[in-house]
């Protein structure tokens, strides 16, 4: 694996020494959350478009089927939340952190991603497709028949031992994004989206049909 593709360095979250807990009930529409823990809490099935989050801890969260369209999350941390069908389309996500969230299904199309980890989240049928990701890292995360149809994903984008099986990468170019230690068995992809892709020298049979070979034997 080439060390040059498979490291870059992110900005982390800037937060300060001490966050005060958050006392928070429900989000409404262009709410400000500003410098602050909340945790242990439950957020699920709401509806609030345009929220800004600065500076904030979200650990033990739950946003389940919660809609947070257009929302702006800057230095912000996700740790051990429930984010499964949440709808953050269209948001701008910039130094945060999803640490070892459940992410089945949540909604990420047209977000705009910069100096973004995820870390061992289990994001399978999560959607990226029109998102615009930069700076980005995702480690040892499960992102079984995930979307990144059409995603810009620029060079800075690592996916570190992922299981990006069954995934979807049509119309998105995947020059110099380094998948060569991901599991998969198949990924939805074009051949011409391939050029500059680093895989494993085991993986390039899964590719050879999309380029009309045929392997001996078969």
């Amino acid at each position: 694996m080439s060390a040059k593709t498979s490291y870059i360095k992110l900005e982390k979250p800037r937060l300060p020494h001490h966050l005060p807990l958050l006392e928070l009930d429900r989000l409404d529409s262009g709410q400000y959350i500003q410098e602050g823990l909340l945790q242990d809490a439950s957020m699920e099935y709401q509806e609030a478009h345009k929220v800004i989050v600065d500076k904030t801890v979200f650990r033990n969260v739950v946003f389940t089927e919660s809609s947070l369209i257009g929302s702006e999350l800057t230095d912000v941390v996700f740790d051990k939340c429930d984010l499964s069908n949440a709808n953050f389309s269209d948001a701008i996500i910039h130094r945060s952190e999803f640490l070892d969230c459940k992410m089945v299904g949540t909604n990420l199309t047209g977000a705009t991603i910069r100096n973004v980890r995820f870390r061992q989240c289990l994001a399978d049928y999560a959607t990226f497709r029109f998102s615009d990701m930069k700076s980005i890292i995702l480690e040892e995360c499960s992102l079984l028949k995930s979307d990144f149809y059409h995603c810009k994903l620029q060079k800075k984008a690592v996916f570190r031992q992922c299981n990006i099986d069954g995934a979807q990468f049509s119309g998105t170019e995947l020059d110099g994004i380094d998948l060569s230690d991901c599991q998969f068995d198949g990924i939805g992809v074009e051949a011409n989206n391939l050029k500059g892709c680093l895989i494993a020298r085991e993986q390039a049979y899964l590719f050879a049909g999309l380029f009309g070979l045929k392997l001996k034997g078969d």
